[in-house]
């Protein structure tokens, strides 16, 4: 930027921006926010401004562009949603007063991790991440600007910090050590994060334990630090630093949690068809928040998820009373955003209002508690905070009609402050006081025809005609002469002006200033209100899983200290819901002490995905503390799920399908423990048909004789069946069909046994695929199946062609010129007799003798 030449007012600008290169600087012009330079250019292209210039007639105007400051929340919402850091460079003096340039300062700087409307919507955290490392170790703290939860940990190394970061889903990440190229490319090209460097910490602050190990500390005085930088205004909500350990909860990586629906649908990215969906009967803001961070987060210990469950069945056994309590929570608001208001200095009378009525419910929904008498309640009953001489002060203070607008009066109530009431009652009666007074001295004086007036530059006055200049009394003093009239005041007429314009000027300062009174003492109660909201925010997730239970039949599950899992009539919620319990088939699921690998087989479309994923979801809800879809469940508590379900591959990252699938698989044997759930379906089918089965097979007996976590493998190699006469600890089970009249119906039963084969082709005909081709695939098939101990020659099968078309010569694909060793080897095998493995190792060997 050029800077010389420039007024005192574009010099400000620049010295403001050097502090803030990396952000929108939206710079404060009357009633306008101004942007120059690349600021105006960028953002007149991203926000479809006008791009004008500054000094036009300059051999360098300046680009500039603007927007009216009462319509900007929406261009900064647009910015920051993108990606984009906007600094707010406001007035800080009044220009009229002004000696020079009007002084500007920036009043806060928004970033996608700290905007108070992050996009997710209410029923979701927007978490702002920052990460350091010290020796090798990783400190990562994170925190949700507007809630004021704040959480640190500390972690092994670098990808155990990504992982949590996608766990997060952050949009930005506090950045407190050098990175490497690599790192940075990951964080920000691959993962499309906003990245934002801090040097400086703040590690005497007392929201920082003395407890944290020195990363720990560092992670989050360094977020503290950013926090400060860009928020610029007292953060009073913001809670203590809580450690915590990933391995405290049931771990699950982020496409796990995406390929179980957990949060949201991972085709859709919406929330319709999640087990979110599914369980999300909350009435509040606050519930649906906590039921989302209790699905992310499931539980291991076994007596905090009892305690939710034995709240979970007194509000079931409970049918009026928690009908009651519903109602109750319906008048609740988001207490969390409403401190977070009050915090910032944004609260307006509405929220105080809302507050206000909130409070009034908690009385009510305590009683609907202590009614109910059960021990489980009391820790509940004894957190419901009402806060009594906090909805005293707003009942009695605020307006229930106060406007929006917090400097135009009408916001305090009659009777709270006695000033303002002398005022209300100028204001009120200060006409009739007028036209009294006037009707007063017209009869006293005999002038028939005077009034009261009133200008700015005389005030309020009596106007006499010159005819009725006699009669004037000697009280009256003269103001002001005109041609055909003078203007007289009296004593009383200016004490009247003055209580008028007294009161007039004054009432809505002193407002005002008593409504910013009330919301510095709201402020005192923060942390209570705090503790207030995650009480009820616990009810009201804890009531809505006993109204989904009572709904769609859940049962409560049991634990068990054994590596016993024996599920009745299962079901996968999710999809009973959206098709319909009468079309959904359950399935039980046993899986002893004896059994740690189930190897399913079966068609295409026949529900082996679904059985994989409702044993996963059964899990996740009854570790939350929820009612699972079964006529009886009996688990294990579970330290971690891993899957690996579905194909997709990672473009961005440059890896294939089969990579990911490796990656995963990888993951998921080095990580899982005797404890662990594994869902893998269809390993190893990215690669060629042996490649697939030998590592198919290999994962297997590794999962077997070194993990032995709980594992669901489904697999089209029908040739691993043969594994459960090795592996003790493996079972067979398929999924049953009924086969008539060359018609195939999938009955998505779950049956003991392998399967006795694949029906591919009755899949692709149900996908529409031409006859010809179907007719063709059927004939090489039964070749295969038939002839298995020949090679197959293109040429033996005939094509299938339409009748109107010559047939088509095929070329000899296969055909071998002269005999070779490993054929006359072949003639002489009985391939009937073979295990698949012999099989396998026996065509290895002749594959050597080929080359």
């Amino acid at each position: 930027m050029a800077t010389e030449k420039i007024s005192p007012g574009m010099q400000q600008y620049l010295d403001i921006k050097a502090n803030y290169p990396d952000a929108f600087l939206l710079f404060r012009m009357g009633d306008f926010y101004e942007l120059f330079y690349e600021d105006a250019v960028e953002a007149a292209q991203i926000l479809e401004l006008t791009l004008t210039s500054r000094n036009r007639n300059a051999e360098n105007p300046i680009p500039m562009a603007g927007m009216p400051y009462h319509s900007a929340q929406t261009y900064i919402d647009t910015l920051v949603e993108l990606g984009h850091k906007v600094a707010i460079a406001e007035q800080i003096e009044d220009p009229k007063q002004a000696v020079g340039v009007v002084k500007r300062e920036v009043v806060q700087v928004i970033t996608p991790g700290t905007m108070a409307d992050s996009g997710k919507g209410e029923h979701a955290n927007n978490f702002l991440i920052a990460i350091d490392c010290q020796d090798g170790a990783y400190g990562l703290a994170y925190m949700d600007v507007v809630t004021g939860d704040f959480f640190v940990t500390e972690l092994a190394d670098f990808q155990a910090a990504i992982g949590e970061i996608r766990n997060l889903r952050a949009r930005e990440v506090v950045v407190g050590y050098e990175l490497s190229e690599e790192a940075e490319q990951l964080l920000s090209g691959q993962m499309n994060l906003l990245l934002s460097q801090q040097s400086e910490t703040l590690s005497d602050s007392p929201l920082i334990p003395s407890s944290l190990t020195a990363v720990e500390a560092c992670s989050a005085g360094k977020l503290l630090a950013y926090v400060a930088r860009t928020q610029l205004r007292e953060l009073d909500h913001l809670k203590p630093a809580r450690p915590y350990q990933v391995k405290d909860v049931l771990q699950m990586d982020y496409a796990t949690k995406a390929s179980l629906d957990l949060l949201e649908n991972a085709r859709t990215g919406k929330k319709h068809g999640s087990l979110f969906w599914l369980l999300d009967e909350t009435k509040t803001a606050m519930g649906m928040r906590l039921l989302r961070a209790w699905l992310d987060r499931p539980l291991i210990k076994q007596g905090q998820i009892e305690a939710r469950q034995e709240v979970v069945q007194i509000f079931m056994d409970a049918f009026f009373e928690r009908a009651d309590l519903v109602e109750a929570l319906k008048g609740v608001y988001d207490i969390e955003r409403l401190a977070s208001r009050v915090s910032f200095g944004k609260s307006t009378p509405k929220d105080l209002l809302q507050l206000g009525q909130t409070l009034g419910h908690v009385p009510q929904i305590r009683s609907i508690l202590e009614g109910l008498n059960q021990s489980a309640l009391k820790p509940l009953m004894e957190r419901l905070d009402p806060l009594p001489e906090l909805y005293a002060l707003i009942s009695s203070a605020i307006d229930p009609q106060a406007p929006a607008v917090i400097t135009e009066g009408g916001i305090i109530r009659d009777g709270f402050d006695e000033t303002l009431d002398k005022y209300r009652v100028v204001l009120r009666d200060g006409a009739a006081w007028i036209a009294e007074l006037e009707a007063r001295e017209r009869e006293a004086t005999g002038i028939t025809n005077l009034k009261i007036d009133y200008n700015r530059k005389d005030g309020y006055y009596f106007h006499v005609t010159n005819s009725q200049l006699g009669h004037v009394p000697s009280h009256f003093f003269r103001k002001a002469t005109l041609k055909n009239s003078e203007r007289y005041g009296t004593e009383e007429l200016n004490k009247l002006e003055r209580d008028i314009l007294e009161a007039r000027e004054q009432s809505s300062t002193l407002e005002y200033e008593i409504f910013m009174r009330i919301r510095q003492e709201v402020a005192k109660y923060i942390k209570r209100l705090q503790g207030l909201a995650k009480t009820i925010a616990t009810v009201d997730v804890l009531q809505s899983f006993a109204q989904v239970a009572e709904q769609y039949h859940l049962s409560r599950p049991e634990f068990t200290d054994k590596a016993n899992l024996d599920i009745v009539n299962g079901r996968h919620a999710v999809v009973e819901k959206v098709m319909g319990t009468q079309r959904y088939v359950p399935n039980h699921i046993h899986m002893g002490p004896e059994t740690a690998i189930q190897l399913i087989t079966g068609p295409n479309m026949s529900g082996k995905s679904t059985y994989m994923r409702q044993l996963a979801v059964i899990i996740i809800m009854a570790q939350v503390g929820a009612y699972v879809p079964a006529e009886s469940a009996k688990l294990p508590i579970f330290d971690a799920i891993f899957t690996r379900i579905g194909a997709a591959d990672d473009l961005v990252g440059g890896q294939s399908t089969f990579m990911v699938e490796m990656m995963e698989a990888n993951k998921a044997i080095r990580l899982a423990t005797k404890n662990s759930l594994i869902l893998f379906d269809e390993l190893g089918r990215g690669t060629a048909t042996y490649d697939g089965m030998a590592l198919a097979q290999a994962i297997i007996e590794y999962i077997h004789n070194r993990v032995g976590a709980k594992t669901l493998f489904a697999t089209h190699y029908h040739e691993l069946t043969e594994l459960s006469q090795e592996l003790k600890q493996l079972v067979n089970v398929h999924v049953a069909t009924l086969e008539q009249d060359g018609q195939v119906t999938f009955l998505h039963k779950i049956a003991q046994g392998p399967a006795d084969k694949s029906y591919g082709i009755h899949v692709a005909k149900i996908a529409g695929l031409p006859e010809s081709l179907l007719e063709r695939a059927d004939g090489i098939l039964q070749q295969l199946e038939s002839q298995s101990t020949q090679l197959i020659r293109h040429s033996q099968i005939p094509l299938a062609t339409d009748s109107d078309q010559p047939e088509a010569v095929q070329q000899d694909l296969f055909s071998l010129a002269e005999a070779h060793p490993v054929v006359e080897a072949l003639k002489d095998v009985d391939l009937n007799s073979m295990t698949p493995l012999e099989a396998m190792n026996l065509l290895a060997e002749w594959k050597k003798e080929v080359k």
